[in-house]
């Protein structure tokens, strides 16, 4: 009241009104543009949908997002059956076992309880392939993941350190010796995957010859403390790599969560996805995990197992229904009290 500021930019047009003449027809003045009005806010009609968004911006936090190193792991896949079909060699008779009516055959391996040797395995190819098929534009190399400047070992790192792509085994070797040393679990190493591929989206940096051994232990080291109970100490990696010292792990952990913007939350979700690509990832590349034929004594298991799920499951569908009443019951009670 008593504003003369008004909300809109032209006001009203005014009609003059003569004692003996009437009030003049109305003409709608044109439609002014948002230059004109001084509105620069964008309609709702024109803002994007996120949904619309192209999903390769993240892939570690949105479960519909394709895993990146399936992607990079697919081209080579295609060559290898390319080369297999033009050289007119095929492989050998299929040794896969497949379930009948009498024998059903399976792995032991779950997306609540992974194989942890097998897991291993296919998380060292998802490096390889991310190494191997990295994008050759450049990208800046962080110092604290640069093995030249924080050697690993007191041994002289070649001249040539940055040159050679790692093999699969070497990736394998490494990555298994730190999970056996530190009695990690397979979960622990989807978690990785996972925080290995958000570091190279938030950061914009590619894993390399120069950098991987860093980056996957940062990885190793993060994922530990968020996903075991029973944390592992960064002084019990050096006492796994001799020749590191406490405040480089410490450096190498501070600046690992300051690239992941303190992003340290994995998805129920993103972590099943992962799971399902690692296993297609295994299955692209002749790596099957082991299948047995189903037991009783495994079949029991599997149904106590099956009913341990249900039962937790139940448990927190009244926990999260009995919130949503007491929330409602106080909500109610501070709208009546007024």
């Amino acid at each position: 009241m008593g504003n003369t500021t008004s909300c809109c930019v032209s006001s009203s047009p005014k009609h003059r009104r003569s004692n003996h003449s009437r009030l003049e027809p109305y003409r709608p003045e044109p439609e002014l543009s948002r230059e004109d009005t001084g509105c620069n806010l964008q309609h709702i009609s024109d803002r994007e949908n996120i949904d619309d968004l192209p999903m390769e911006y993240n892939p570690s936090d949105h479960p519909r997002a394709s895993t990146i190193f399936l992607s990079k792991s697919q081209t080579d896949v295609r060559e290898k059956r390319k080369s297999l079909y033009i050289n007119h060699h095929y492989p050998g008779p299929v040794r896969r076992k497949y379930s009948s009516c009498s024998t059903i055959f399976l792995d032991d391996s779950t997306v609540s309880q992974p194989n942890l040797k097998y897991t291993i395995k296919c998380v060292a190819l998802a490096i390889y392939y991310h190494i191997k098929n990295r994008d050759i534009d450049g990208r800046m190399l962080l110092d604290i993941f640069d093995e030249k400047l924080h050697p690993l070992s007191k041994s002289e790192v070649p001249a040539d350190y940055d040159k050679h792509d790692p093999e699969q085994k070497q990736i394998y070797r490494f990555v298994r010796t730190l999970f056996s040393a530190a009695q990690l679990t397979a979960e622990c190493a989807i978690v990785t995957l996972v925080y290995l591929e958000r570091l190279l989206t938030y950061a914009e940096i590619d894993i390399c010859p120069a950098n991987w051994k860093r980056i996957v232990l940062g990885a190793i080291l993060l994922a530990s403390k968020v996903w075991d109970d029973q944390a592992v100490w960064n002084v019990d990696y050096c006492q796994i790599l001799k020749d590191i010292t406490v405040e480089d792990m410490n450096e190498l952990e501070r600046q690992f969560l300051e690239l992941l913007q303190f992003n340290i939350n994995v998805p129920s979700s993103v972590y099943a996805k992962y799971y399902f690509d690692l296993r297609s990832l295994a299955e692209a590349n002749n790596l099957s995990f082991p299948l047995e034929p189903l037991s009783r004594d495994k079949a029991q298991k599997l149904e106590v197992r099956s009913v341990k799920q249900e039962k937790k499951e139940e448990k927190y569908q009244f926990i999260s229904a009995w919130n949503r009443k007491t929330k409602v019951i106080w909500v109610v009670g501070i709208l009546t009290s007024f």
